[in-house]
């Protein structure tokens, strides 16, 4: 679909590299000849990413060990960035969290949980990589990966989708403020596109399957899909597109409209089988994770990610 080395000689940083969509996003970056640099809270599976990565398509993959809830952390490594391999032309804010609840029963701790990584994260990245181009003159394109709950709302995932619609405005707000400088901003909101984080938090008791999903297309999203798309909006010929959220579902947000609202019919019982199906997986990655200390997500609902 694309000219090799499309993206040759762009520095791109992919946040939530490591695993799941942001892991796919940066593979294809990779292919195209891009400089592709990650970042997440775990550095052996950065590392391992980048190894395997490398080792699959040749080329540079740097892993980086951040929690970009901390914002002085992540103007460190934006930093070290800058000083070490030189200016970044692209960042992919893909770093997320999340959890299906009833909204009653998330606590204070639960909700920062997620907005701590999905707004404030966010904003502090795009923020310290945003001021660094315009600093120096150096033009840049930010794709934050979104939700099509910015549009329609979400119950029972109320935490990320106020987050994800800060995200969104600030994809429409700096595109305004920044465009004099030639950095542009949009944003992708993903349909189902199954990775073992989401399906194993938002969808615990069932694996989202073809012809299980409902949209027009009555099947899930594709990988490639969502890799060309973000390719697409991060090469150059496409600057006048800036200010955009795209939603890639095959039109399921127009058909169902809100998502999750089956939830509702759920009694005690069947939200307890999924709070524990959840903490279960919880249970497992914090047996990965043992390095890192992780917030607990409230009334022990448990976190993951979009």
């Amino acid at each position: 679909m694309f000219e090799a080395n499309l993206l040759r000689g762009k520095r791109i940083l992919v946040t939530g590299g490591g695993s799941g969509l942001g892991r796919e996003i940066a593979e294809r970056y990779l292919q195209l000849g891009a400089e592709v640099h990650i970042c997440g809270r775990r550095q052996p599976m950065l590392d391992a990413t980048a190894a395997e990565l490398t080792e699959r398509h040749g080329g540079v993959v740097r892993a980086h060990a951040v929690d970009i809830r901390h914002a002085d952390a992540v103007d460190a490594m934006v930093g070290r960035i800058w000083a070490e391999h030189g200016p970044l032309d692209g960042l992919v804010n893909n770093a997320a969290g999340n959890f299906v609840s009833r909204t009653q029963d998330v606590s204070p701790r639960g909700f920062d949980a997620v907005a701590n990584i999905v707004l404030h994260g966010t904003y502090y990245v795009t923020h310290h990589v945003g001021r660094r181009w315009i600093e120096t003159g150096h033009k840049g394109s930010v794709i934050s990966i979104v939700v099509t709950w910015v549009r329609t709302g979400a119950p029972f995932v109320v935490p990320s989708a106020m987050s994800k619609a800060g995200v969104d405005v600030m994809t429409k707000s700096l595109a305004i403020e920044w465009g004099r400088y030639g950095i542009r901003l949009n944003a992708i909101a993903p349909g189902i596109f199954p990775t073992e984080g989401a399906n194993s938090r938002l969808s615990p008791k069932a694996a989202w399957e073809d012809g299980a999903v409902r949209n027009p297309m009555n099947r899930l999203g594709r990988m490639p899909e969502l890799q060309n798309l973000a390719v697409f909006l991060m090469a150059d010929g496409v600057e006048w597109i800036t200010g955009e959220t795209i939603a890639i579902d095959g039109a399921g947000h127009r058909q169902n409209g809100a998502s999750f609202t089956e939830l509702a019919d759920l009694d005690e019982e069947a939200w307890r089988g999924m709070r524990e199906a959840i903490r279960g997986q919880d249970a497992r990655d914090r047996a990965l994770r043992a390095e890192v200390s992780e917030p607990a997500a409230a009334d022990d609902a448990p976190r993951g990610r979009s």
